[in-house]
């Protein structure tokens, strides 16, 4: 279940995000949440952030 609400997800927090050229596949990439993108408290598909490693994508878990 993507997390769909922004105030659940910290900057720093353990995530598996899908990166848009994978939401076919659904692949998953893990990382930490450097910046969160989106700006609305909540999204249908998921909450947009990008990780320390560059990747972007919209959160389907937390880990951590």
């Amino acid at each position: 279940m993507p997390s769909r609400t922004r105030k659940d997800i910290q900057i720093g927090a353990k995530v598996s995000i899908v990166e848009k050229h994978n939401q076919r596949t659904g692949e998953l990439t893990t990382g930490v949440v450097k910046t969160i993108l989106t700006n609305s408290s909540s999204h249908p598909h998921g909450i947009k952030v990008r990780l320390e490693s560059g990747k972007m994508g919209r959160v389907k878990s937390i880990l951590e």
